[in-house]
Order: C-alpha cells, then structure tokens, then sequence
C-alpha cells in the first residue's frame, strides 16, 4: 500500500490515458498513468498510422505510443506497467489520515498488482478490445493483412482484394469505407441474413464493389509473411474452400474494458462507460470519476478523437478538484 494520495489516478495508457497525462502534469497535477501489463493500447497493434495529425509521412504504432509515453514523462508523470486488479471509488476518508480526514480530503483506491494507490480523481481510459476470430494465424498477421479497422486502414487496400467477417452495422460501415479504395470486397456471414439495421443493409447490398457469401464462417487465415487468403466453412455442409485474399478486416464488435469497474460505476447495456448528464462533459456517474476513449467511444474509435476526449477528461478533473477547495 502507498500512502501518497496522487491528485489523479489515470487507468489505461493508449492515446486517451497518455494524453489525459500530459495534460494533468502540465496542470501541476501529481498524476498516477496505471497503464497494464501491455500498455499503449491498440496502437501497439499496429503498423503504420497515416491519419494521426503531425506525421505527414506515417507513423508506426508502437512509436507514436512512445512519443506520447516520452512526452507525459517529461512532465513528471509516473507510469506503472501493472494491470488493474480492483476499485474502490466510493469518497471515503482514508484510514490513519486523520489530519486530511478533518479536512474532508475523500480519495479514492485503486489496486493492482496486489499494491494499492490512492487518487482525488480518476480518469478511465482503458479502452475497447476487438472481438478477434481466435484463429490459429490471426494474431500473427494483425498489421500484416489482419485488420479490425478500416478507417485506419483501408488506404493500404487501394485496388486490392480485401474479405470482411460480420453481419452487424460494424461489418456494413467497414465494408462501404473500404469500398471507397479496394477493387473488391467480399463481406463474410454466417447466416442466411445481416443482423445489421435495414438503411445500412440497402447500402451494401446496392454497392456494386461489394458481394457476400452467406452462412459462412472463416476457420483459418493463409499466408506467412502477410495475408494471402481465408479458408471458409459452409455452416449447413461442413465444406471448406479457399479464397485469395489481400485482406482481412474482422468486424464482429468490441468488448469495452470495464469489466473491473462492475458495480462501481454506471455503464450502458454493452459494457460502455456511461457519462453524466449533467456537469462536467467527461464525467461519469461517480463524483470525481471521469472518461476518455473507447471505454466510452463506440462509434468513432479513433486515436485521435480518443486523444481529443483525454484532453476534455484531464481539463474536466484539474476543474473539478479546484472545486472541492482542499
């Protein structure tokens, strides 16, 4: 157990936790970024990043992570590479500080990896993971060929071959960026019929770029080095066929990483950090508790609107703690 109470815990470490840091140190906010065993995000997932403003030739992910790791450092951020284990966000006085207890100083706990760490505020940023097919070869091709965003990507599929996995409004909003660049899409369901809403179905099924294969399902991804095809089960005869590809872009839903904060804090019907109505614009239903990115973002996911609402968190938590005059 750590006795300092730091002015801001920050929980998850990709472009809303490490931009949320940068702006509480420059605050003059002792900051806490807990960033998990694999910090950076989903960026470390990737290759090259052409859409992030500043970078006019790209940038890798994993260096971007850097850069934005390197410079919250500068600013005096501590970051620990732990993976959070249990919260405590109800404002309790902590025990044996007698002195801050007279004060109304509330703080609020946060463990991992069995130490626990004491904020006046936290900032949730720990993001959304992709529902990946748990293929044999996916995770090795991720970057390679494997995709789960096609806004991020889909420049680097320009007049090519490209497959994309679901039947969901995120499978048809894939398809139709892609369309926009690769010479062919072919979307992949495992039903007879798209669970998506009727005006997304009508768009795809009228864009001349793209066709389906329906009551399908992928059981392995071909290639080495890079994606070459997909090997295809019919879900009523058991056949299996391959199918040259460039591309894969796995669209079956994000899972948002707020598993550890059940109970504590009010979230949507599929897991996603709700905010307040009222107040400060990134807080949630908790006093002093605020959110950033994809734990809370499910339609743009992106680095940079989730870096945007780090910004608006931090500014939102540095206010807020001006509020409570300790």
């Amino acid at each position: 157990m750590e006795d300092k109470i730091y002015d801001v815990i920050i929980i998850g470490s990709g472009p809303a936790g490490l931009t949320a840091a940068i702006y509480a140190t420059r605050g003059a906010l002792s900051t806490l970024v807990i960033g998990g065993s694999r910090w950076g995000g989903q960026l470390q997932l990737t290759t090259e990043v052409e859409n992030y403003p500043g970078f006019p030739e790209g940038v890798q992910g994993p260096e971007l992570m850097s850069l934005m790791r390197k410079q919250a450092e500068r600013f005096g951020v501590e970051v620990k590479e732990e993976d959070v284990d249990a919260v405590d966000f109800s404002p309790t006085s902590p025990e044996g500080l007698d002195t801050l207890r007279q004060r109304g100083v509330k703080v609020m706990r946060v463990v991992a990896d069995k130490t626990e760490y004491k904020g006046r505020s936290v900032i949730i940023a720990t993001g959304a993971e992709t529902r990946w097919l748990g293929l044999p070869n996916e995770e090795k091709l991720i970057g390679r060929g494997v995709s789960s965003c096609a806004p991020c990507d889909a420049p680097f599929f320009k007049d090519k071959r490209v497959f994309v996995i679901g039947g969901g409004d995120s499978a048809m909003e894939e398809a139709l960026v892609l369309s926009k660049f690769a010479a062919e899409i072919t979307i992949v369901h495992r039903r007879d019929s798209f669970r998506a809403s009727d005006i997304m179905q009508k768009k795809v099924l009228e864009n001349q770029k793209i066709k389906v294969i329906w009551n399908s399902e992928a059981v392995d991804i071909l290639g080495e080095e890079k994606v070459t095809g997909v090997r295809l089960k019919d879900v009523n005869t058991q056949n299996t066929e391959e199918h040259q590809t460039d591309g894969i872009f796995v669209a079956i839903g994000h899972n948002p990483m707020s598993k550890v904060f059940g109970g504590q804090i009010e979230v949507d019907e599929k897991g996603y950090i709700k905010k307040a109505t009222s107040g400060f614009q990134m807080a949630t239903s908790v006093e002093g508790v605020f959110v950033a990115g994809d734990v809370h973002d499910h339609h743009y996911r992106q680095a940079v609107t989730a870096a945007g609402m780090g910004c608006m968190a931090a500014m939102d938590a540095e206010r807020w703690l001006e509020t409570q005059k300790v």
